[in-house]
């Protein structure tokens, strides 16, 4: 007489589910991780810009289509702009600086006594001068290996954002639908957090979005702040195009420490050129006033806004940028408040001791 089968029991099918789970979240993880950066910048701007968006719906008479897609076009147009004027700009600079230089060296210039004297740096110097002076084309290979060097950093500093038109493009499409379809997905989230966190998911998610709401602030007000101070001291150092220079400033303070690589560059020129007064000048107003202005402004915007310590922000920012590229700049802080406000609720739960559930069960 046959038997049937015995069926598996609920530990089994349980174990079975939760395989088959992990299989398709590894699957989709493997099919989506091309598109994460760009959603994340996508969701980083939706969620920055959110509160325009809702005012131009209203003004739309509700048509969450039509808004998106104004909104969209919005952001996209303000991305797109400064970046393509700054492009242009950088090549018109680079080559009148070539121009510079190369008229500079047509007088035959000699290291100034200051520089020569310098231990170390003095005698290179002479030796690079002398070199460029002997042979012209010296100098075309530098400025041509320099121009490369520069070009693939800006291409892996791009590359953050959409290392291509297609990938900038799903970043704006992910944009569209986000403004449309994001009161939805953040219910949902939500309603997901809420299951298996409970109350503390609400917590968590208003600590990621504080954080970053300030990380952006803090660092678009830095950048602007750092810009625009550096522009004064370009100006009144007598640099050319002060204005493109600003530009350029307030473009590589959203990196850390990118600031000086533009004003120490100009301070450079200006000792090498023979103005040490404004070259010292320019060198002391980039160190005590423009790179301060980092350290001052976003920190107390990113720190009082979340409550983070300064060397959390630090930190945040730099291992962001290295694990994520540039979307770590806004990824790392967030996560890193999110662990904060685990850490404030654990404590706070031990403060207060036992809840009243935990006290009526018996001891094992």
């Amino acid at each position: 007489m046959n038997h049937p089968p015995h069926a598996p029991s609920a530990k089994v099918r349980h174990l079975a589910l939760w395989a088959a789970m992990g299989g398709v979240l590894l699957l989709s993880y493997a099919i989506l991780a091309p598109f994460i950066a760009s959603f994340a910048w996508a969701a980083v701007l939706a969620y920055v810009t959110w509160p325009a968006y809702r005012r131009l719906r209203e003004r739309t008479a509700g048509h969450g289509t039509l808004a998106a897609m104004l909104m969209t076009l919005a952001v996209a147009a303000v991305l797109v702009l400064p970046f393509s004027w700054t492009a242009v700009a950088l090549q018109s600079e680079l080559a009148g600086a070539y121009k510079a230089l190369s008229a500079w060296l047509a007088e035959k210039p000699g290291v100034p006594p200051a520089l020569q004297n310098l231990p170390l740096v003095g005698p290179w110097l002479t030796d690079r001068l002398q070199q460029w002076l002997t042979d012209p084309s010296a100098l075309k290979t530098l400025v041509a290996q320099h121009r490369d060097q520069a070009l693939a950093l800006a291409g892996s500093l791009a590359g953050g954002v959409g290392r291509n038109a297609a990938k900038f493009g799903i970043a704006l499409l992910s944009l569209f639908f986000l403004y449309r379809d994001g009161e939805v997905l953040v219910a949902q989230v939500r309603t997901v957090a809420g299951r298996f966190l409970g109350d503390r998911a609400r917590h968590y998610l208003e600590a990621a979005g504080a954080t970053t709401r300030a990380v952006v602030l803090g660092l678009t007000l830095t950048a602007l702040a750092q810009g625009v101070l550096a522009g004064i001291g370009y100006w009144a150092a007598g640099m050319e195009s002060p204005i493109s220079l600003a530009a350029f400033t307030a473009l590589f303070a959203f990196i850390p420490f990118g600031t000086p690589v533009v004003w120490g560059v100009a301070s450079a020129w200006l000792l090498i050129t023979g103005d040490a007064g404004a070259a010292l000048g320019l060198f002391l107003w980039g160190a005590l006033v423009v790179s301060w202005a980092d350290n001052v402004i976003r920190p107390l915007v990113v720190s009082a806004a979340v409550r983070l310590h300064f060397l959390l922000v630090f930190f945040g920012v730099l291992g962001g940028l290295t694990v994520f590229g540039l979307i770590g700049l806004f990824l790392g802080p967030v996560v890193l408040a999110v662990l904060v406000a685990v850490w404030r609720e654990w404590l706070g739960e031990q403060a207060a001791g036992p809840s009243p559930e935990e006290e009526k069960q018996p001891p094992e």
